[in-house]
C-alpha cells in the first residue's frame, strides 16, 4: 500500500503543478524544444521571481529538469523530462516548409536528428553545421547503420550555405545555438556532445536522445509551401 500510495502522490504533484496556466505553457513550450529561465520569461512576460517559483514547482513534480550549457557553462537550459507526452505536453502546431538541424560540425547530432525525422514525416528535412567537419564522424556512421540509417554518403555542410530565412532550425548543440542565437523560427535540443567521449556507448546515448525529441516533434509539425 506504500509503494501505492507514493505512486498516487506523484501523480498528484505532477497533476497539481499543470493546473497553473503559465507552468502549462512552460511545459508545452518545452515540448519542442529547450529554452533557458531568461527565454521562457521573455516568451511569456514573466518577472524572473516568478519564472523561478514556476520552474522549481515543475522541478520538484519531476517534469523539468536543468542542464548546464557545454558551450556557455554560466547558462543553463531547461528540458521537458521523458515521459509520455500526451500525457504532459499539447503540442504546438508547427506548420515549416522546411526542418534544418545545426550542430557545430555537422558530423553526428544533427546528421542523426535529419535522418531520423527524415523517415517519418513528409516534410523537407537538412541538416548543418556552424564549423563543418570534413566528412560525419566514423562512430556516427556505424551507431546510424545499427539504426537503419545512412550517414557515410552525406558530407557536413556549412550553415550559411543551407539555411533559408522560412526554415524551422533547430540546434542539437549548445555552441551552435549559442552562436546563431534563438527567435523566431528556432528551436534548441540541449544533447550532449559525443565526439569528446568518443565511445560508441556516448554516440548511443545522443542517438537515443534524440529518437526521443524526434518522436515528440512529429505530432506537431506540418508542412507549409514556399513562395
Amino acid at each position: 500500500m506504500t509503494g501505492e500510495r507514493s505512486v498516487l502522490e506523484a501523480r498528484a504533484r505532477v497533476h497539481a503543478a499543470l493546473g497553473d496556466p503559465a507552468r502549462l505553457a512552460i511545459v508545452d513550450h518545452l515540448g519542442t524544444g529547450d529554452a533557458s529561465p531568461g527565454e521562457i520569461g521573455r516568451l511569456l512576460g514573466l518577472p524572473t521571481n516568478l519564472v523561478a517559483h514556476h520552474v522549481a514547482v515543475l522541478e520538484a513534480a519531476g517534469l523539468v529538469r536543468r542542464t548546464r550549457s557545454e558551450g556557455d557553462r554560466r547558462r543553463t537550459y531547461l528540458c521537458l523530462v521523458p515521459r509520455d507526452p500526451a500525457a504532459v505536453a499539447e503540442p504546438r502546431v508547427l506548420i515549416v516548409p522546411r526542418v534544418v538541424f545545426v550542430c557545430t560540425h555537422n558530423s553526428a547530432r544533427s546528421q542523426f536528428a535529419a535522418a531520423l525525422l527524415a523517415g517519418c514525416t513528409p516534410v523537407p528535412v537538412a541538416s548543418a553545421g556552424t564549423a563543418p567537419a570534413v566528412r560525419v564522424h566514423p562512430r556516427a556512421v556505424r551507431v546510424g547503420r545499427r539504426h537503419g540509417l545512412t550517414l557515410g554518403r552525406v558530407r557536413p555542410a556549412q550553415v550559411s550555405d543551407v539555411v533559408r530565412a522560412d526554415d524551422l532550425v533547430i540546434a542539437v548543440c549548445d555552441q551552435a545555438y549559442e552562436r546563431l542565437g534563438g527567435g523566431a523560427g528556432r528551436r534548441h535540443w540541449s544533447v550532449p556532445d559525443p565526439v569528446p567521449a568518443d565511445t560508441d556507448e556516448a554516440f548511443e546515448a545522443a542517438y537515443a536522445e534524440i529518437a526521443r525529441r524526434v518522436g515528440r516533434l512529429v505530432p506537431a509539425l506540418r508542412g507549409g509551401s514556399r513562395g
